[in-house]
């Protein structure tokens, strides 16, 4: 199956939960806006190369920003953002 970046930009969406878990996962305190930007920024800004579907998950790769995103790829609904193992 096809990855359509575009269509996870467009469609992802947030729980009230998952800032909370991508605050404590990445060691931050980031504002719900600071961490929609910053999703924003690392859907647009990643090469489709570094996106990947595993079962029901997209993983989004950022080597820029050290972090990889899962994102649900039924409901586009972002679960978690981890940083990348160096």
């Amino acid at each position: 199956m096809e990855i359509n970046k575009e269509e996870i930009s467009q469609k992802h969406c947030y729980t009230e939960l998952v800032y909370q878990r991508i605050n404590k996962k990445l060691s931050t305190s980031f504002t719900k806006s600071e961490i929609e930007t910053l999703i924003r920024k690392v859907l647009m800004e990643t090469d489709i190369d570094n996106f990947e579907r595993k079962g029901k998950n997209f993983y989004i790769s950022n080597k820029e920003n050290n972090i990889k995103v899962t994102v649900n790829s039924n409901t586009f609904r972002i679960i978690t953002v981890d940083r990348l193992e160096k």
